[in-house]
C-alpha cells in the first residue's frame, strides 16, 4: 500500500464518504416508505419508474462504496446464493398448532365459547367473552425475527420446536418489510402466513403449463414449494404474500393488552395484516362469533386468496394466560372449519370447450358433487398436455377443486380407481363449433380453432377486436352493446354490422333514439379507413398493429395479402415461419376470405398502391424519432401517431438522446422535462402539422 493511501489522500474524502452514507439512509428510507405503500397499503404514491430510478441509484452507490450496503438495504432482497440444504433453526418460543373445531355450523362458535365461560367459571348473568376474530389462511406458517428493528431470520414451522431457515426466500416478498418502522425493540419475533393469491396462482399455474411445465394443485402447495426453494431467485418468480397474526419471542417492547391491539400495534410497524377480522362479544348476536363465522363464509368465494376457515381467540392476554394450555394446545384459541374446497367424483366424458380467442380446453362432465359450497358438474383439464399429465381417463375417480370464482379443475387422479382400459383422450382435427381445422403452433400447448371470424364461439371477441380504437374505431361498440347484438341474433358474422339500422338498434335495450343514430353514424364513419387498421381488426393471430402496417406496406393490397405463399410472407420485415404460417391458415379458410369480401361489399374501403411504389426514404420525416405527451387540442394520440407513422416518422414511448422531437400538450408531465433536460427539441400541435406539411427546417441532432 502507498503511502499516500496510508493518509488517505487518494480517493474520496471523509466529506465524501459521509454524503455517501447519507444519500444510501436517505434512499433506502425513501425504499422502504413507497414498498410498505405498494405492498403492504395497496397505495403506491410514485410510478414504478422513479421506485426503479431510486433503487438503481442506490445500488449504484452500494457499488461504489461496499461498505454502505446493509442487511436490510431493498437491493438485498432477491441476492443469496443456491443452498446444499437448510439450516435448522430452534424457536425460542414452541410454534403451537391451535385446536380445530371441525362443526361447520354455528353451533361450532357456541361450543367454543361454552368451553372459555366454563374454564373461567362465568355464570349466565356474566357479561359476553371478548374475543379477537380473523380469517384462517391456508398457507405456510413462518416466525420472522427482527434484532434491532432487521429482519435477521426466517423459519419455518417445522415440528414446532425445530423449524427451518428460509431467511433467503423471504426477503423475497416484498410485503415483509427487511426494517420496522418507528422504534422497534431489540428483539421482536412476528408469526404469520406466507399464501399465494388466487390470481397469482391462477397466472402461475399458465405460465407452467405455456412452457409445459408441472402445475401446481393448489395455492398453499405452490407457496410452500416456493418458499423452500434452495435457490432464491427461483423463490423470486413465485408470487408470494403475507400477514401478520402473532409473537414469538419478545424482548424490550410493551406488548398491547389486547390480540386486537397487538394486530394494530404491528400494522404500526409496518408489517400487513388483514383487514378482515373483528373483534366479537361472545358465540351469539349482530357482533358475536357466529356472525362473523356466516359473514367470512358467504365473503368467502369473493376473498382474493384461500381460506379454510376462521380462527378466535380470547382478547385479553391476562385472560389468555389464565386458560393456559392443553396438551399444547390453547385453551383461549380455535380455529372452526368451513366445508372442504376439494372433493372425489368420477369422470363420465371429456368434452371440448371453445373459447373467446379460439382455443380449444378438454373438459371433464362429473358425476355431480359438493365441493366448495356449490355443485359442480364440469372441471377444465386445460390443455391436452396438461390431461395426459395427470393421466385423466373417462371412468377414473378424480380429485375435484374448487376455491372461489375460480373454475373447478380437476387436480389429479386417484390410483387403482379406474373401472377398466379406456383409451386416451385425443383432440379433435376439426373445431366441434364451426369445423374449421384446429391447429397447435409449434412451442405451443393450446390447440386452436382457425375459424376466427366465422366460428359462433369466437363472434364476441372478433367484434370487439374488430371495433376496438386502434383497429376500425367503432366508437359506442362495447361490450354490453355487442352481447345484446349477439345473443338477440342481429350480428352473426362481421358484415352484418353493417346492415344494422336506427330501428333494430333504437329496439335494443336501454337504446335511446340518440344512442342509435350515434352507431349508425359511427359504423358509416369506420367504413373509410386504412390497410394496416382493417388486417389489425381482422383478428389474425400474431398480426398486432406493427405487422399489419408492414404487411401494408410490403404487398400494398389485400389480395395480395391474401395469396401470398409462405415463402413470400417471409419477405416482410419482422415475419417469421409462425407469423407467415398464421396468415396462410387463416386466409386458407375459405370462410373468412368470404368475411373480407362481403366487408368490401359493405362498402369498408381504403387506399392501395401497389408494392414497392412507396419509397419510406421519400417520406418528409422518415428517419426521425418522436415521442408524445400530455393532451394535444384537436388531435388524439393515435391521430397524432398515425400522422407522424404515415410521413416515415417513428413514435417511441419514452424520450432518450435518440429522440429528435417531443410534441406535447397540455398536462404533459415528466417527458417534457426529461427532453428539455436533453436539449430535444419541443413541439406544440401547430409545431407538428408545420413539419407534417413541410418536414423539418433542418435535420436535428441527436
Amino acid at each position: 500500500m502507498s503511502q499516500s493511501n496510508l493518509f488517505g489522500t487518494d480517493g474520496p474524502s471523509q466529506n465524501d464518504a459521509s454524503e455517501a452514507a447519507r444519500q444510501a439512509a436517505a434512499l433506502r428510507a425513501q425504499l422502504h416508505h413507497h414498498a410498505h405503500c405498494y405492498y403492504v397499503l395497496d397505495d403506491p404514491q410514485i410510478p414504478d419508474a422513479e421506485y426503479d430510478r431510486l433503487f438503481r441509484e442506490l445500488s449504484a452507490l452500494e457499488e461504489a462504496h461496499p461498505e454502505l450496503r446493509t442487511p436490510d438495504s431493498p437491493t438485498q432482497r432477491v441476492l443469496g446464493r443456491v443452498l446444499d440444504g437448510f439450516a435448522t433453526v430452534k424457536h425460542a418460543v414452541p410454534m403451537l398448532s391451535i385446536r380445530t373445531e371441525t362443526d361447520t355450523e354455528a353451533s361450532g362458535a357456541a361450543a367454543f365459547d361454552a368451553r372459555v365461560r366454563r374454564e373461567l367459571g362465568l355464570t349466565p348473568q356474566d357479561p359476553p367473552v371478548e374475543y379477537a376474530a380473523e380469517l384462517k389462511f391456508d398457507g405456510l406458517a413462518i416466525n420472522l425475527r427482527y434484532e434491532q428493528g432487521v429482519l435477521v431470520c426466517a423459519a419455518t414451522r417445522g415440528d414446532g420446536e425445530v423449524g427451518e431457515d428460509v431467511t433467503q426466500n423471504i426477503r423475497t416478498i416484498g410485503q415483509i418489510p427487511l426494517r420496522l418502522n418507528g422504534d422497534a425493540p431489540p428483539v421482536l419475533e412476528v408469526r404469520g402466513e406466507v399464501y399465494m393469491r388466487r390470481d397469482d396462482f391462477e397466472l402461475l399455474n399458465e405460465r407452467q403449463r405455456e412452457k409445459g411445465d408441472k402445475t401446481f394443485v393448489n395455492p398453499r402447495n405452490a407457496a410452500a414449494g416456493a418458499v423452500r426453494q434452495l435457490d432464491p431467485s427461483i423463490a423470486a418468480q413465485r408470487p408470494l404474500s403475507f400477514y401478520a397474526y402473532g409473537l414469538g419471542e419478545v424482548q424490550g417492547w410493551d406488548v398491547p393488552g389486547t390480540h386486537s391491539g397487538l394486530l394494530d400495534a404491528l400494522i404500526r410497524l409496518g408489517l400487513p395484516v388483514c383487514h378482515h377480522r373483528a373483534v366479537a362479544q361472545g358465540a351469539e348476536g349482530e357482533h358475536g362469533l357466529v356472525a362473523f363465522h356466516q359473514a367470512m363464509g358467504r365473503q368467502r368465494d369473493q376473498l382474493p386468496f384461500d381460506i379454510d376457515g376462521v380462527v378466535y381467540k380470547v382478547n385479553r392476554r391476562d385472560l389468555q394466560d389464565t386458560l393456559g394450555f392443553v396438551t399444547r394446545e390453547p385453551r383461549w384459541a380455535v380455529a372452526h372449519k368451513y366445508p372442504a374446497q376439494e372433493e372425489l367424483t368420477q369422470v363420465e366424458s371429456i368434452d371440448i370447450q371453445v373459447g373467446r380467442t379460439g382455443k380449444l380446453t378438454p373438459v371433464a362432465r362429473l358425476k355431480p358433487v359438493f365441493v366448495g359450497g356449490v355443485t359442480v358438474t364440469n372441471a377444465t383439464l386445460h390443455n391436452l398436455f396438461e390431461l395426459r399429465r395427470k393421466r385423466v381417463r373417462v371412468g377414473d375417480t378424480v380429485i375435484v377443486r374448487r376455491a372461489g370464482d375460480v373454475i373447478p379443475e380437476v387436480v389429479g387422479v386417484v390410483p387403482g380407481e379406474r373401472p377398466a382400459y379406456v383409451p386416451n383422450f385425443k383432440m379433435p382435427a376439426q373445431c366441434p363449433v364451426c369445423g374449421s381445422d384446429v391447429v397447435r403452433e409449434p412451442a405451443e400447448v393450446n390447440h386452436r380453432c382457425t375459424g376466427g371470424l366465422f366460428c359462433a364461439a369466437q363472434r364476441k371477441q372478433a367484434l370487439l377486436h374488430f371495433a376496438q380504437r386502434r383497429a376500425m374505431d367503432i366508437e359506442g361498440l362495447g361490450e354490453k352493446l355487442v352481447d345484446q347484438l349477439i345473443d338477440g341474433g342481429l350480428v352473426r358474422t362481421l358484415p352484418d354490422l353493417y346492415k344494422l339500422g336506427l330501428l333494430k338498434l333504437a329496439a335494443l335495450d336501454r337504446m335511446a333514439e340518440k344512442s342509435a343514430q350515434n352507431i349508425v353514424d359511427a359504423l358509416e364513419k369506420s367504413k373509410q379507413t386504412t390497410l394496416p387498421r382493417f388486417l389489425f381488426g381482422l383478428g389474425i393471430r400474431h398480426i398486432g398493429e406493427a405487422t399489419a402496417k408492414d404487411l401494408a406496406k410490403h404487398f400494398g393490397q389485400i389480395d395480395r395479402i391474401m395469396d401470398a405463399s409462405v415463402e413470400q410472407l417471409l419477405h416482410v420485415n419482422d415475419v417469421g415461419p409462425i407469423v407467415a404460417q398464421s396468415i396462410r391458415t387463416f386466409f386458407d379458410q375459405a370462410h373468412n376470405r368470404e368475411v373480407v369480401e362481403q366487408l368490401r361489399a359493405a362498402g369498408v374501403h381504403w387506399e392501395e398502391h401497389e408494392p414497392g411504389t412507396v419509397d419510406p426514404t421519400t417520406l418528409p420525416l422518415y428517419g426521425l424519432t418522436f415521442v408524445l405527451t400530455g393532451t394535444l387540442p384537436t388531435l388524439s394520440r393515435d391521430e397524432a401517431k398515425a400522422m407522424v407513422e404515415a410521413a416515415g416518422g417513428k413514435v417511441a414511448g419514452s424520450v432518450s438522446k435518440k429522440t429528435h422531437y417531443v410534441v406535447a400538450g397540455a398536462e404533459a408531465g415528466s417527458k417534457l422535462d426529461k427532453a428539455q433536460s436533453l436539449g430535444v427539441p419541443i413541439l406544440d400541435e401547430d409545431g407538428l402539422r408545420q413539419i407534417l406539411l413541410n418536414g423539418p427546417a433542418q435535420s436535428p441532432g441527436v
